[in-house]
């Protein structure tokens, strides 16, 4: 391994998803700024692909989201399912539903030129002190010593920026996505599946039909073993109520933010900011995430284009109406998990399910 001499940026983001790349945006304001990404780029996310209201309305100031990276069906609204008990709600919680790529390497387009950006490259290690943060950037089998007025980690659910910090650690979802081919047209929803005899460790299942394909999606609690045996029997009871599920084609799996308390959104420590599921912004009763990004990651962008003394200060004010939000879904939390909570959903009038869910 070999190093190199040390440079000197603005501000270093970790991260090239949605809250890397809208806070390496803002901070560019700046001063230049090294973007890095562990992966490839064009990106390749385990994810459902559906933009909710929220992020559309983020995403405005930076056009719109081209028509090429829009999926059919275009639009696909939220459907609570629990077929132990045959109970069906459709709501009026609508989704854009997108390529995930596509939406991925549209972000990337949005940057100014001065923000380089490095794929397969990773924070190894930093040291800060009052006046900049020093990071070792591994890039393949080369170290390089990068020195900046701000460190933005937006890596993900399995932080390593987070985990440098010594902060406290969040736990991680397992999950798991396939992608099936329809032999015919499927209703165009945002399916959420409850099914009881998968184990105690299934959390729900998600069916969402894109481009003639179908996205069949599971969410395992951590630590569940052999989730790819699961997945397996998941699909093989969706099998038996849908018979247009045809050829799996493929499969992924990634890591989703598993928020059980308020103390779990940590904003950073000194010249360190974090943003979107490394900073535990996601909404812990639906699972979305996109929305969250996206506006973290620009409040941490705008911070760092200001003081950066202060950029921490400026970012926990900027988004204490965030977490304030999701402090309110905490208190939905329980009563959603529970099977009280799933068996009065059977009762309760579909237009009520459809108010509450938007809230969530």
């Amino acid at each position: 391994m070999t190093t190199s001499a040390e440079r000197r940026v603005s501000t270093i983001v970790a991260g090239a998803g949605p809250a890397g790349v809208l806070a390496a945006v803002h901070a560019a304001e700046r001063g230049p700024v090294l973007l890095l990404e562990s992966g490839s780029l064009p990106r390749s996310k385990s994810c459902g692909g559906m933009l909710h209201q929220l992020s559309l309305e983020t995403l405005e100031p930076y056009g719109e989201v081209p028509e090429s990276i829009v999926s059919s069906p275009r639009t696909v609204n939220f459907r609570y399912n629990d077929w132990d008990r045959r109970i069906t709600r459709t709501t009026e919680l609508a989704f854009l539903n997108v390529s995930r790529a596509g939406f991925d390497e549209w972000l990337l387009s949005l940057l100014p030129g001065n923000v380089e950006v490095r794929e397969r490259s990773a924070v190894t290690g930093f040291e800060q002190d009052a006046e900049s943060v020093t990071v070792q950037v591994r890039s393949g089998d080369t170290t390089e010593t990068v020195r900046a007025d701000l460190l933005i980690g937006a890596d993900g659910a399995r932080s390593q920026v987070r985990r440098a910090l010594g902060l406290r650690d969040s736990a991680s979802y397992v999950t798991l996505q396939d992608f099936v081919e329809l032999t015919d047209e499927i209703d165009p929803v945002f399916d959420c599946i409850y099914m009881r005899n998968i184990g105690d460790e299934f959390a729900y299942a998600y069916v969402v039909p894109k481009d003639g394909v179908a996205l069949i999606g599971s969410v395992f609690y951590p630590r569940t073993k052999r989730p790819w045996e699961k997945q397996d029997q998941v699909i093989g009871m969706l099998r038996q109520r849908m018979p247009e599920l045809g050829a799996q084609v493929g499969r992924e799996s990634a890591a989703a933010l598993y928020l059980r308390s308020p103390e779990d959104i940590l904003h950073g420590s000194g010249r360190v900011l974090l943003a979107g599921e490394a900073a535990g912004f996601m909404s812990p009763t639906s699972g979305e995430g996109i929305s969250y990004a996206l506006r973290t990651g620009r409040e941490a962008g705008l911070a760092a284009a200001g003081d950066p003394a202060s950029a921490l200060a400026h970012y926990e004010e900027s988004t204490a109406p965030i977490v304030s939000d999701i402090v309110r879904r905490f208190r939905w939390l329980p009563l959603m998990e529970s099977r009280l909570g799933k068996y009065l959903a059977g009762f309760v009038p579909t237009p009520i399910v459809s108010r509450v869910t938007m809230g969530l």
